[in-house]
């Protein structure tokens, strides 16, 4: 039977399982639910892998499977954490004009069960495969603070990374991302009586409004540098002036030099207002990913295995950041886009297009089988 067949014919099989996963809300940082989904990935993922979890004590659980093969060592990263907050979604699963919409289903609870769906085919079929080791972490919506040693040291030992987010409408493999970065940037001012003495006090959300105006002035759209400080917290009642506000600042570029003028230019702020006083923290917590060699090398590999699924591949920059940052960054050939096609990741109507599955999953496998061919340089390091 081959790939295709496989998925196409327990196609059903597979949306109950991603049922099952995004009905259980995981946003991240809520470590019940987080160990509940870690729980429920065990379970699906039987004895298909060996499983590994590893806990941080503010995160959550991150699970490593691991199974043993021939040729490459192929590195597979997902997240089940979402950015949805409990009760965001009155209905958290349906499935509607072919796609299936729920919180997290396309960002990317889809694309972790891909992982778990391809690790099932091998198993199951008992064809050649390479060294597979999969991370699925708990944190990358947040920026993979407890996850990040652990995909650096699988990236550096794999020969090949794969990241399972999301493919464009298009069916877009994605080699570059932009960088991405939170900065919190706290405004510090003087309270006082807003009728009484409003003379005596400084009022921090005044000067954080200025603050924003300089922020939004770092941006360069022709280099694709964003700004955005889209969190803004101050003040108490309105008859005081407020002594304090936060505001909370994303950043987005393609190169490094861009990161670093940033960086310089916001720890750099000036307060407008004399009795005013700034503090900033926070930073980059993924670099750029840039198109690497080694990533065009795998691209044109996978461009031709999917022709024979019927796929015309094509390869974008995306300005989204992943845990793909994070693995190209100590030098692995890296291409993230080969989970499900989907959009409105983030947004209300997130979704997959549930056709499009079997194909997906079958050009994932294909990818993957294919580098059981590959073996390590003479000199290099083998396989444990």
């Amino acid at each position: 039977m081959t790939s295709l067949e496989y998925f196409s014919t327990r196609l059903p099989h597979f949306l109950e399982d991603l049922r099952s996963l995004t009905t259980i809300e995981t946003p991240s940082g809520d470590l019940p639910r987080l160990d509940h989904a870690a729980a429920h990935l065990r379970t699906l993922i039987g004895g298909s892998a060996e499983v590994e979890s590893e806990r941080s004590a503010d995160h959550g659980p991150l699970l490593r499977l691991r199974r043993s093969g021939v040729g490459a060592r192929v590195l597979l990263i997902g997240h089940f954490d979402t950015v949805w907050p409990i009760g965001s979604w009155q209905e958290l699963w349906r499935v509607e004009g072919g796609r299936a919409f729920g919180p997290g289903v396309c960002d990317m609870k889809g694309g972790v069960l891909f992982i778990v769906w391809l690790l099932r085919f091998l198993a199951e079929q008992g064809l050649e495969h390479p060294h597979i080791e999969a991370i699925l972490n708990p944190d990358e919506e947040v920026g993979s603070p407890a996850s990040r040693a652990a995909i650096e040291e699988a990236a550096r030992r794999a020969d090949v990374v794969l990241v399972l987010e999301p493919g464009t409408l298009r069916g877009d493999l994605k080699l570059a991302r932009k960088g991405s970065g939170e900065y919190v940037v706290t405004v510090h001012g003087r309270a006082s009586h807003q009728g009484a003495s409003p003379e005596l006090g400084v009022n921090s959300v005044v000067e954080a409004a200025r603050q924003v105006l300089r922020l939004i002035e770092l941006e360069d759209p022709a280099a694709g540098t964003t700004v955005g400080p889209n969190v803004i917290n101050g003040g108490t009642v309105s008859n005081v002036v407020p002594d304090c506000t936060e505001l909370r600042v994303d950043v987005r570029a393609w190169t490094e030099a861009e990161t670093k003028r940033l960086d310089a230019a916001i720890r750099g702020l000036k307060p407008a207002h004399a009795g005013s006083r700034i503090h900033v923290l926070g930073g980059w917590n993924r670099p750029p990913m840039a198109v690497s060699e080694g990533s065009l090398e795998l691209f044109e590999g996978a461009r031709i295995l999917g022709r024979t699924l019927g796929l015309e591949l094509e390869w974008v920059r995306w300005g989204g950041s992943s845990d793909a940052n994070i693995a190209a960054s100590v030098g692995a050939p890296t291409i993230d886009g080969f989970g499900p096609i989907g959009e409105g990741a983030h947004e209300r109507d997130e979704c997959i297009l549930i056709d499009e599955v079997p194909k997906r999953l079958a050009l994932l496998t294909e990818v993957v089988r294919s580098l059981a061919l590959m073996r390590q340089e003479p000199g290099g390091s083998q396989p444990d």
